[in-house]
C-alpha cells in the first residue's frame, strides 16, 4: 500500500479551516453578545412619550374599586360608577395609604395643580375602566408626575427600591422638594344600548 505524501497535509489543512471556522463564529457571538449587553439596557429607559392607556376590569356601578396605587404619594384611587339616574356617572376618590407609609411625594388636587406638559407636568399613566353594564362606556383616569428628584433606579423586577439610609438621606435634604402627583378624571365616554 502506497500513500500519498500529501494525504496528512490536506486533513491537517482541513481541519486548520475549521478551527478558524469555529474561531469566527465564536467572535462572532461574542460581540453579539457585547452589543445585546449594551442596547437592552438603552432600550430599558422610560420614553419620554406618552404612556399606552390600559384598561382595567370592568366594573359593576356602586362597586367601589382600586383604580391605581400612588405609594410615593401613600394613596390609592379609588372609583364607583354611581347607579343609573345619579348626578355624575362615575366618582373618583384620593384614599390615604393606612400603616407606617412614609410619603416621599405629594399628592395635589387636579383643580389646584391643573396639569399640563407647558407646565411641567409629565403624564405617567392613563387608565381606562369600562362600566360592566355598558360595554361602550368607560371613564378615564390621568395620573401626574410634577419635579422632584428623578425617579430612582428600577431593580430587576421593575420596582423602585428605597433603602433605609437613602430615605434617611432625603428626609434630612430639604433641599429638594418633593414630587408632585395629581389625577384628572375624564367623565365616561360612550353609549349604552
Amino acid at each position: 500500500m502506497n500513500r500519498h505524501p500529501l494525504r496528512p497535509l490536506r486533513a491537517a489543512s482541513v481541519q486548520a479551516v475549521r478551527s478558524r471556522a469555529a474561531f469566527r463564529q465564536s467572535l462572532l457571538l461574542v460581540l453579539l453578545a457585547t452589543a445585546a449587553a449594551v442596547v437592552m439596557p438603552l432600550r430599558a429607559q422610560p420614553q419620554a412619550e406618552a404612556p399606552a392607556p390600559r384598561t382595567g376590569a370592568p366594573q359593576q356601578p356602586g362597586a367601589v374599586h382600586t383604580v391605581r396605587q400612588i405609594p410615593e404619594a401613600c394613596v390609592r384611587l379609588e372609583g364607583r360608577y354611581a347607579e343609573p339616574g345619579a348626578a355624575d356617572a362615575y366618582d373618583l376618590q384620593v384614599v390615604p395609604l393606612g400603616g407606617a407609609c412614609q410619603a416621599r411625594a405629594r399628592f395635589v388636587e387636579s383643580a389646584q395643580a391643573r396639569p399640563s406638559a407647558a407646565s411641567g407636568w409629565t403624564l405617567s399613566d392613563v387608565i381606562r375602566i369600562p362600566e360592566a353594564r355598558c360595554a361602550g362606556r368607560e371613564a378615564e383616569v390621568q395620573v401626574w408626575r410634577k419635579g422632584g428628584n428623578a425617579p430612582g433606579a428600577r431593580d430587576g423586577q421593575g420596582q423602585a427600591r428605597v433603602y433605609l439610609e437613602q430615605g434617611r438621606e432625603q428626609a434630612v435634604s430639604a433641599a429638594s422638594a418633593l414630587p408632585q402627583f395629581t389625577a384628572v378624571l375624564k367623565a365616561p365616554s360612550g353609549r349604552c344600548g
